[in-house]
């Protein structure tokens, strides 16, 4: 190799060693790029329209909350194949609770207290399933692919009998604005929103390169640092731009203004912006990085998934942690049904079918190991995305469902492949 070569080589290792990215969310984010772009030439355009990202979000939104806790499960050395039953059962109980059940103690279904009683319920539901799938796995050593295989059974077809095989709608107005198909913050509360964001993106670049230098760490340089901040900023920015460019339709416009009794200027538009949807997810996102990483729940569940035997004798209750780890999956479970249902506007029989599949692809795809002990929150967000979009992409072009089944089933082969290789090459068990 030549000196100018090597000093070539040098310099682009000097680059990325200075930025400490992350090569596999690179390569994720890479991956993501490729299929956009892809689909995007193949649609003539049509896969980067502000109108497709908007649906693709909404649609990305209950896998990905879902995914957020799979990744605690599987970093314990679980497994949970119920989500899908479970986030069915969760709606059938909501929809019930709005159409029939509280409508015949005199609750009308237009009245504010039905959304919160309906999402309350669902939810305490969703946690108490997750809970008690914990105490089996934990206290009663059944394993957790029983467990859950059972529930998988068990809980989508109580659902059914619990609508006895109905379609349940109407739903309140008010809990249909968590789809985010009819819930969004128009454009000026979103650049509010999208601003803050990236405030905040840069305040998070800044306290970390603060605690590194109160630590004594090594720091980047401040080009790198700045650059990064960069990118996070022109990422937030550039896609709340992207939502606000997709026009509600004028029809719905002008039924809005004369819900208020007025008429709508002519030539008046105006855009979507963030769904509501999509700021539960980020919400779920940040509050579950957190845990990961700046609580002792967290420590435990990491360190449980990396040798459990060493983390019971240090002390850790892992029997207790099972409890917690699938009750936090039911919960988020629960909330999905409350997405997932909203951007519907109705519980039907086959809501979540399959999503148990979708989300455990959503977390591996996304980095989490198999084997236990690795995982991240955004890895697996981006996961579902990756995901979604090839769903998305496939049926734009015309891709049969059997046809879509058979690519992402091969792609999470190829991921875990991948995965697997890159934990030889460095080193990460």
């Amino acid at each position: 190799m030549s000196d100018a070569s090597q000093a070539t080589t040098q310099t682009k290792r000097s680059f990325v060693q200075s930025l400490e990215l992350d090569m596999r969310l690179m390569g994720m984010i890479g991956a993501f790029i490729l299929i956009a772009v892809a689909f995007n030439f193949i649609t003539g355009g049509n896969f980067l329209s502000p109108r497709n990202i908007f649906n693709l979000t909404i649609q990305t939104v209950s896998v990905a909350i879902m995914a957020t806790g799979m990744v605690f499960v599987i970093v314990t050395r679980h497994i949970d194949l119920s989500v899908g039953a479970v986030l069915a059962i969760c709606s059938a109980i909501m929809a019930m609770t709005q159409a029939r059940w509280l409508p015949g103690l005199g609750i009308d279904l237009g009245s504010p207290l039905i959304a919160p009683i309906a999402i309350l319920i669902g939810l305490a539901v969703g946690t108490l399933i997750g809970a008690f799938n914990g105490w089996l796995i934990g206290y009663q050593g059944i394993p957790a692919f029983i467990v859950t295989l059972g529930g998988f059974l068990i809980w989508r077809y109580a659902g059914w009998y619990l609508t006895q095989g109905q379609t349940i709608a109407p739903l309140n107005e008010t809990f249909i604005l968590f789809g985010g198909s009819e819930g969004t913050l128009g454009e000026a509360l979103s650049w509010v929103v999208g601003i803050l964001a990236a405030i905040a993106a840069v305040y998070g670049v800044w306290a970390a390169r603060q605690s590194r230098i109160r630590h004594e760490f090594p720091t980047k340089p401040l080009w790198a640092e700045f650059s990064l901040a960069g990118i996070a900023v022109v990422a937030i920015l550039g896609f709340v731009a992207t939502l606000n460019a997709y026009s509600i339709p004028k029809g719905k416009l002008r039924r809005m203004f004369e819900a208020r009794g007025e008429v709508m200027p002519d030539g008046f538009t105006q855009g979507h912006g963030l769904p509501i949807s999509v700021l539960i997810l980020i919400l779920v996102a940040v509050v579950m990085t957190i845990v990961a990483r700046k609580t002792r729940l967290g420590r435990y569940i990491f360190a449980t998934g990396g040798n459990p035997d060493a983390a019971e004798l240090s002390g850790i209750n892992t029997r207790l942690l099972t409890v917690k780890v699938f009750a936090i999956m039911g919960f988020l479970c629960a909330l999905s049904a409350v997405v997932a249902q909203a951007r519907l506007q109705s519980h039907a029989n086959d809501i979540g079918t399959l999503d148990e599949l979708r989300v455990i692809a959503a977390a591996v795809i996304g980095g989490t190991a198999l084997s236990g002990g690795a995982g991240t929150i955004y890895g697996a967000i981006l996961g579902a995305l990756i995901m979604q979009s090839l769903t998305s992409g496939m049926g734009m072009v015309g891709v049969d469902s059997p046809l879509q089944n058979i690519v992402v089933g091969a792609v999470l082969v190829f991921a875990v492949w991948i995965d697997i290789q890159y934990r030889k090459r460095t080193g990460i068990k």
